[in-house]
């Protein structure tokens, strides 16, 4: 970025529509919280200058320091230079009301999942206060543990992934949250190093983005780990492991939830005479399916 436009852009208008008319030259791609140049512009601006996230107008007109300025420059260019997301840059993610800390150790906060609680699942799990026991595979930042543990607030939630630095970022979340003495997070692939035990609930929003669309991500999701997205050819490898194994993890009665993102057609074809519920999320009629313990076990 030129001195000239550090030294022109005066007011946070002028800088919002500077980021805004660059993002668009520059093409990036959005998609981790939100889905458009000027709510994300809007975002950085109000982030890096630490002032409420909900309240941009009242700023505007605000003449910035010279101070200030540099730093949104810089912070600006990495996003269009680097192609880094809004996400990294902050150092948070949101779902809901819900912040998290995240950093390129995880996958970025989005879920589907998430949009179900913690009332979409009622219908299916009755009372909320009678879930005991709740599984979250393939965890990251823990953020789906953490809904669970509000959402269910008798239930120990054990939350799980396979990579130990994606764990070490659940734990600082965790803790913040004060969640440390009903969230256990463990290191396994999948079920391979549980212990015998059985759920009430298992949730899973695991890597499922086929080979394919790989191969054709955006620059902004290739600074995310790979491990946490690519799911094999058709994007249901860890899929196919969950549906063989959970039966043996769920209670009877339990319920499997997990996400899929657009591989519904694949999974209907791969399972074809499993009677899958799928769950309507505020953003999605087909990325979540739900089945009873002993609809999976019909399934194998």
């Amino acid at each position: 970025m030129s001195t000239d436009a550090v030294h022109d852009l005066e007011t946070l208008r002028d800088w919002l529509r500077w980021a805004v008319t660059r993002f668009g030259e520059a093409k990036l791609a959005f998609g981790h919280g939100t889905t458009n140049a000027y709510d994300e512009a809007a975002y950085l601006l109000l982030h890096a200058l630490h002032l409420p996230l909900e309240r941009l107008d009242p700023f505007l007109d605000a003449r910035l320091t010279h101070a200030e300025r540099q730093q949104l420059a810089q912070l600006l260019q990495r996003r269009i230079d680097q192609r880094v997301p809004a996400a990294y840059l902050t150092r948070e993610a949101w779902l809901g009301d819900f912040r998290f800390y995240v950093d390129e150790r995880v996958l970025i906060p989005r879920s589907f999942i998430a949009e179900l609680l913690p009332d979409g699942l009622a219908a299916y799990l009755g009372d909320a206060a009678q879930v005991a026991s709740v599984l979250d595979l393939c965890t990251g930042s823990g953020c789906l543990a953490i809904l669970l543990a509000h959402a269910f607030p008798a239930a120990d939630v054990d939350a799980v992934d396979i990579s130990s630095e994606a764990l070490a970022v659940a734990q600082r979340n965790v803790s913040d949250y004060g969640l440390a003495d009903r969230i256990n997070l463990l290191r396994s692939d999948l079920f391979a190093n549980l212990p015998d035990k059985s759920y009430d609930l298992i949730v899973s929003n695991p890597p499922y983005v086929t080979g394919t669309a790989m191969d054709e991500l955006p620059a902004e999701y290739r600074h995310e780990p790979a491990l946490a997205l690519a799911g094999g050819d058709d994007g249901l490898d860890a899929v196919r492991t969950i549906m063989r194994e959970a039966p043996r993890f769920l209670a009877p009665g339990g319920l499997l939830v997990v996400e899929i993102g657009h591989n519904r057609d694949a999974v209907e074809v791969a399972w074809p005479r499993t009677p899958f519920v799928w769950l309507d999320t505020g953003s999605s009629a087909d990325s979540v399916f739900l089945l009873t313990r002993e609809d999976v076990v019909a399934a194998r």
